[in-house]
């Protein structure tokens, strides 16, 4: 199995598109190479930030080993409620910053390519096996768009899904595939409310399986084509103070705590009423939503990660 970099620097990096592609060997998709670490990182770029505490690679790369650690007994899946949320809170990013695929590609390849296949390659796939003898990563997991490599996908589902400084939403999410499969893919989830009121029917149990969000995804996304959710459940004026000041703070932040929830940045709450609004709009549209398989008593059926 595709095993820790042999060489870690101090500081995480960029790493382009073009370079990475160099490193995505059918070797390291199959899990039976390592990363050539040392002439990877001779083809990176430094952090606009690089000299500031949020760039140290060692929190990150511990972080990363304690996921894997925690949930050695589980299914990998399971890893993404409890690493979403700290590996938002150690990075500390803006959006601005967390666009650039640079970044995701050096973590997917030069900081932890080990954890890429222990989370991407858990169960193989019978129709994989029978076409090519291995299953396999998909490369998109170590390079790839926002809501499908390995470590963009959980540092996105922690910004869409936190309720101001609070995770506990994003645990929830990230406690369904499909959140992060459908959801993160879709243009209205930035809208905070719409978040979370998909999260509290989760949260509720009215929407348990991951059939069930992907039905409760597509008929929000549809309906939002008629209902304009920002002026019906409008969302609280948003204030950049709270997330500079948070990311200022990470020069003298401890270690994310591993028990318990960190705290993001303590930007106001998402308005409760906004929220109720569409919680009862969402439970009639889930109501009336085509569910495959669904007969009254179904099965829950975990999805692809």
């Amino acid at each position: 199995m595709t095993d820790k970099p042999n060489f870690l620097p101090e500081r995480l990096a960029m790493l382009a598109d073009l370079n990475a592609a160099q490193y995505l060997t059918d070797g390291l998709l199959t899990g039976k190479e390592d990363v050539p670490a040392i002439a990877l990182n001779k083809s990176t770029e430094p952090l606009p930030h690089h000299g500031e505490s949020r760039a140290e690679l060692g929190p990150v790369r511990a972080l990363v080993e304690d996921a894997m650690y925690r949930f050695q007994e589980d299914r990998p899946t399971a890893a993404d409620s409890w690493l979403a949320p700290r590996l938002h809170a150690t990075l500390r990013l803006t959006r601005r910053e967390a666009a650039d695929r640079r970044i995701w590609n050096y973590l997917g390849l030069g900081v932890a390519p080990d954890y890429v296949v222990w989370r991407h390659l858990s169960e193989p796939k019978k129709k994989r096996e029978e076409s090519s003898g291995l299953p396999k990563v998909a490369a998109a997991r170590f390079r790839g768009p926002a809501y499908t490599q390995a470590f963009a996908r959980l540092w996105w589902a922690a910004e869409l899904f936190r309720d101001g400084p609070d995770y506990k939403p994003v645990v929830t999410a990230c406690g369904n595939q499909e959140m992060l499969n459908t959801a993160l893919r879709m243009d209205v989830i930035e809208h905070r409310p719409t978040a979370q009121a998909m999260v509290s029917l989760i949260a509720r149990g009215t929407v348990t399986s991951t059939r069930e969000a992907n039905a409760l995804a597509a008929a929000v996304n549809a309906s939002a084509a008629t209902l304009m959710y920002d002026v019906v459940a409008p969302d609280a004026e948003r204030d950049g103070r709270p997330l500079l000041e948070w990311i200022e703070a990470a020069e003298s932040a401890q270690a994310v705590p591993r028990r318990d929830l960190p705290l993001g940045p303590s930007e106001e709450k998402v308005p409760e009423h906004s929220v109720d609004l569409l919680v009862d709009h969402f439970a009639e549209l889930f109501a009336g939503a085509p569910v495959r398989g669904r007969t009254g008593a179904e099965e829950e059926t975990d999805g692809e990660a």
